[in-house]
């Protein structure tokens, strides 16, 4: 064989070599190494979604560590829910009236097991289930039971969830208020789960004692607010539970004459005592400023170092501190609005867009982002999402 023939096939086998590297493996903002796509799935992904008019089903996708997405085998699954929340056996969705439980197979695949009316337990033909969530436990099932009492107060119902079969069984309601309308965020002690509205413009951050089975207790606890520029008041809304003892509350200061916003909206941090009562040392001087506008979710990730907050205006991620102040980490990640937010166990950040029809994955850790390859996937009218961590 000549010199040349053996230098060109020696080229030939360099190049084709570092284009597989290059297929096999990207790099990120920070420098590090992500694995190729495929392999066992690190989550699957749940998207309520809405066709066509009065016609509901659920997306459901499988996730790989780099966060792509493949739809699950059967997806979608016709199922009249919006509202959804999984604890890694069963999957409960609401249609504003019932409460429908759905095993959630190895593959991911869904099959409704069981169903129950939760409108009936609030005593009036009006209101019902508008959001559902979970103790860390996923052992009691919640929902924000909307004009669940004498058709114009809202409540938190409780639900006991049988592990065997999915069934649900009502316990109670908790005690009623017009400012109950986000789901709880528990501590990581279990007992403490808090929530925060600003109905008329009277802030109030709230709490509920979880007893042993599962039912709510109403804290009498009444949170200040963060010190607000003099003449100045803020507005509470959403919270964020780390998996300690802190909660991140978004806050939108409020000027006292005109009562109209004063700056962009700040992101603050809660403590929570043995008691559950809750501190802040949080002022207008030291909470970071979003750039979502008007905030529509806030959800911490599973290490409690990341909180990400979604808005009108899109999607942004800070560095959570736990007692010390909240500081910026990204700029807006898509400027698309963003009604919804679930992480799973891998640094990935899933949020849907109704408006857009949008579901964007993230992959984000304390030091490096980007959006997952294949992100944003296409979804008709979405409603909702949840997420399972497979491992």
């Amino acid at each position: 064989m000549s010199r040349h023939l053996m230098l060109v096939i020696f080229m030939l086998a360099a190049v084709c070599a570092e284009a597989a590297s290059s297929q096999e493996t990207s790099t990120n903002v920070g420098g590090d190494v992500q694995a190729p796509d495929g392999g066992s799935p690190v989550a699957f992904v749940y998207v309520s979604s809405s066709p066509s008019a009065n016609n509901y089903e659920i997306d459901a996708f499988a996730a790989v560590s780099s966060g792509r997405l493949t739809p699950v085998a059967g997806s979608p699954f016709a199922a009249d829910v919006q509202a959804m929340t999984v604890n890694g056996k069963y999957l409960f969705g609401t249609n504003g009236v019932d409460i429908r439980s759905f095993t959630v197979a190895p593959d991911g695949s869904l099959q409704q097991v069981a169903s129950i009316n939760a409108q009936q337990f609030n005593g009036y033909n009006c209101g019902g289930p508008i959001k559902l969530f979970l103790d860390r436990s996923g052992t009691t099932l919640y929902d924000v039971d909307f004009y669940g009492n004498i058709c114009a107060n809202n409540t938190y119902q409780s639900f006991g969830v049988n592990g065997s079969t999915g069934e649900l069984t009502y316990l109670e309601a908790s005690s009623p208020s017009t400012q109950f309308g986000v789901p709880l965020s528990f501590i990581g002690n279990n007992m403490y789960g808090y929530g925060s509205n600003c109905y008329h413009f009277s802030a109030l951050i709230y709490g509920f004692q979880r007893k042993n089975d599962g039912t709510l207790i109403s804290l009498t606890t009444n949170p200040a607010t963060p010190v607000a520029k003099p003449g100045d008041f803020y507005c509470t809304s959403l919270s964020a539970a780390d998996r300690t003892n802190h909660v991140a509350i978004a806050v939108q200061q409020l000027d006292g004459q005109s009562w109209q916003p004063d700056g962009l909206p700040q992101l603050a941090t809660y403590t929570a005592d043995a008691s559950g009562n809750l501190t802040t040392k949080s002022t207008y001087l030291n909470m970071p400023k979003q750039s979502v506008s008007y905030p529509t979710d806030i959800e911490m990730s599973p290490s409690g170092r990341l909180l990400a907050v979604a808005g009108t205006a899109g999607l942004q991620v800070f560095h959570f501190h736990g007692s010390n102040p909240i500081t910026h980490y990204t700029g807006l990640l898509t400027r698309n609005p963003v009604d919804q937010l679930s992480w799973d166990n891998h640094n990935h950040l899933y949020a849907i867009s109704r408006s857009t029809g949008k579901l964007f994955v993230f992959t984000i850790t304390p030091t490096t982002f980007k959006q997952a390859p294949g992100s944003p996937y296409a979804i008709t009218n979405p409603q909702s999402t949840t997420v399972q961590p497979k491992m």
